[in-house]
């Protein structure tokens, strides 16, 4: 058996009408489970992206759902705030995630590799 721990994490899931004359829907609230082995051969950083990962690719978190912050999804899971910074750190990279300031972290919509890139070079060039 192993030993791990495994937590609900909760999520807000804002859906919104298409007309403009229409008042958003109430929040949604997504529960997704997440287990993160401590005696794992694999990091808890590499668990915790493979298992966000995992969640937006099987369209359980849809694009624009909003990511919990850092904070709060290490105090829920019990883990270091680092471990929560890595993973969206290495989802940010795979271009999976995108941040928004202080609005926080939300699953961006699929693009072409070509598309990504240019805007990586465009990027570069503003710095």
């Amino acid at each position: 058996m192993e030993s791990g721990i495994l937590k609900s994490l909760t999520l807000p899931q804002r859906v919104t009408r298409i007309r403009a004359t229409q008042k958003p829907l109430e929040d949604n609230r997504v529960t997704l489970t997440i287990k993160i082995n401590r005696k794992s051969v694999k990091s808890m950083t590499r668990q915790l992206t493979d298992q966000l990962g995992g969640f937006i690719s099987s369209g359980a978190l849809t694009v624009g759902s909003a990511l919990p912050s850092e904070r709060t999804l290490a105090n829920s899971l019990g883990v270091a705030r680092n471990v929560v910074r890595g993973s969206y750190e290495y989802l940010e990279k795979a271009g999976v995630v995108q941040r928004e300031g202080k609005k926080g972290r939300r699953v961006r919509a699929k693009t072409s590799r070509k598309t990504a890139t240019l805007r990586t070079k465009q990027a570069a060039k503003k710095r």
